[in-house]
């Protein structure tokens, strides 16, 4: 049977509804009581989770901004627009310049995604066009792509001070929208560049060494991880290692490297 709220508990409700709405997120769900003999399924990866649903659940849906969109280029500008100037996190107070959204195909098979973006990013407005950002635009076209033929993005979209590593509250409060931005490009593979994009997408705790090498299932999207081009700068003999893993996603996609040129 289901049961009446009363009026002030459903303001309540209303209220916190519109608040998560704000940090972008639109799903909830409403578990009724265990019973004694029921018990919580131990947590998976994100990219592996398998969530029981029960009939009892009461699901309460609000859709995104995007939802009616019919293509991938006009669901990105809704999900932007709804980003707005972002102040959803304490970054907007930190000396951020701009949000950095995200840049490339709309329509892309493969989809890049670091970590935060950096001094020249914030000043830019673009994911990956500092000195790091060179080196996977040289990647990618060792891969036989083009910047324009790929998707860039970030696990958060401002530039923390002093490029510090983005903190957990921060890489919560701006997944979201990544997510929803994954969810419009559709891409067919992912490739998580370094451990905070890869423990973040995945929900894992795990060092690089035991998460490379392999294919994650993210939400029914392939995805890999390999080193931050920031990395690469600072170790450049990961370059052989990062060179393996590209070219397990190259095979996957049926890429061919391009020819040395004479």
């Amino acid at each position: 049977m289901p049961t009446t709220l009363d009026p002030q508990l459903k303001r309540a409700l209303a209220d916190r509804i519109r608040y998560y709405n704000e940090l972008g997120i639109y799903d909830f769900y409403r578990r009724e009581p265990l019973l004694r003999s029921e018990q919580l399924e131990p947590m998976t990866p994100r990219g592996k989770a398998s969530v029981p649903v029960k009939e009892h659940l009461l699901e309460i849906v609000n859709p995104k901004p995007e939802s009616a969109a019919t293509d991938p280029v006009t669901a990105l500008r809704l999900i932007r627009e709804d980003l707005g100037d972002c102040t959803r996190c304490k970054l907007h107070k930190q000396g951020r310049k701009q949000i950095v959204f995200g840049v490339g195909n709309p329509n892309a098979d493969l989809m890049f995604i670091g970590e935060a973006p950096g001094a020249d990013e914030d000043q830019q407005g673009e994911p990956f066009v500092g000195r790091s950002g060179q080196l996977l635009t040289n990647m990618i076209k060792a891969m036989g792509l083009s910047r324009e033929e790929v998707y860039i993005a970030n696990i958060i979209k401002c530039r923390p001070p002093g490029n510090r590593q983005p903190e957990h509250d921060e890489c919560e409060t701006c997944s979201p929208f990544l997510m929803r931005q994954i969810a419009a490009i559709r891409p067919k593979a992912i490739v998580a560049l370094g451990a905070v994009a890869a423990k973040t997408l995945l929900a894992v705790n795990a060092p690089m060494s035991e998460l490379r090498g392999q294919w994650f299932d993210f939400q029914g999207t392939k995805l890999a991880v390999t080193y931050h081009p920031a990395f690469l700068l600072r170790d450049p003999r990961q370059k052989k290692e990062t060179w393996k893993d590209l070219q397990m996603v190259m095979k996957d996609l049926g890429l061919k490297a391009p020819p040395p040129l004479t």
